[in-house]
């Protein structure tokens, strides 16, 4: 078992058009959508001191890499099993050369990429993250987020959610992750704890013009992502094994 002591959550999520990811679910599959629109989230964040439960009080002297992991919610797993608080992993990103490596050899789960340059900085009431692929294959990030006093549903989110507290108690709490295992045709499944206190949790708002990244726009367009910060959680990975 995996723990770390995560800060500086931040939450962008758009709603786009299940069409437009259908080439990033594995077979067998379904998300979660209503009216052909499904939520997929760039979740980014600082562990502390990540590494094995069992170290107790020596797991102080692991390093605290930055993470970013991009989702998508899942309805229903292979063989149409329900699927209860899921998420996909589409990517996967760290900034530790170290972790990027023992996640390719000892997580089918949890496959990295390790961009040139990653970024992630809270400072008073902003969050900035700058993600840099290098000649890598990380996809490309960089947006300035700022801390809001509206609870805001971005425009084409009331009709997925009725306020925006379900919204983020439903985009915050998951129990597990799957990622497919293409050398196998297998999917991994990582069951996680995650107990955020959802009265933590504050709202954000992109600065005008600061998102820039190929990936999240040929998926979203010019839509407003609905944006928020959990400041910290004591995150653990329980298991894993593969589907």
């Amino acid at each position: 078992m995996l723990q770390s002591d995560v800060r500086d959550v931040v939450y962008l999520t758009w709603l786009v058009d299940v069409a437009a990811v259908a080439a990033l679910v594995p077979p067998g599959v379904t998300l979660q959508q209503k009216h052909g629109k499904t939520p997929f989230t760039v979740l980014t964040y600082a562990h502390r001191h990540f590494g094995p439960a069992a170290m107790s009080k020596l797991r102080r002297l692991f390093p605290s890499p930055l993470q970013s992991n991009w989702r998508l919610y899942v309805e229903t797993l292979p063989g149409h099993q329900a699927a209860e608080r899921v998420v996909l992993f589409v990517k996967n990103l760290m900034d530790s050369a170290l972790y990027a490596l023992s996640t390719r050899l000892g997580s089918d789960a949890l496959p990295t990429h390790l961009p040139l340059r990653f970024r992630h900085e809270h400072s008073g009431s902003h969050y900035a993250t700058e993600i840099t692929a290098g000649t890598g294959s990380a996809p490309e990030l960089r947006y300035l987020a700022q801390l809001s006093a509206a609870e805001h549903l971005p425009p084409g989110f009331d009709s997925y959610f009725a306020s925006w507290t379900e919204a983020v108690t439903y985009l915050c709490l998951q129990d597990a992750a799957i990622a497919p295992v293409h050398e196998l045709q297998r999917l991994a499944y990582a069951e996680i704890a995650l107990p955020i206190d959802m009265a933590s949790v504050r709202p954000l708002a992109l600065v005008a013009d600061s998102l820039h990244s190929d990936f999240v726009q040929a998926l979203t367009g010019a839509a407003e992502p609905l944006c928020f910060v959990v400041p910290s959680v004591h995150f653990k990975v329980l298991s894993e094994h593969l589907l």
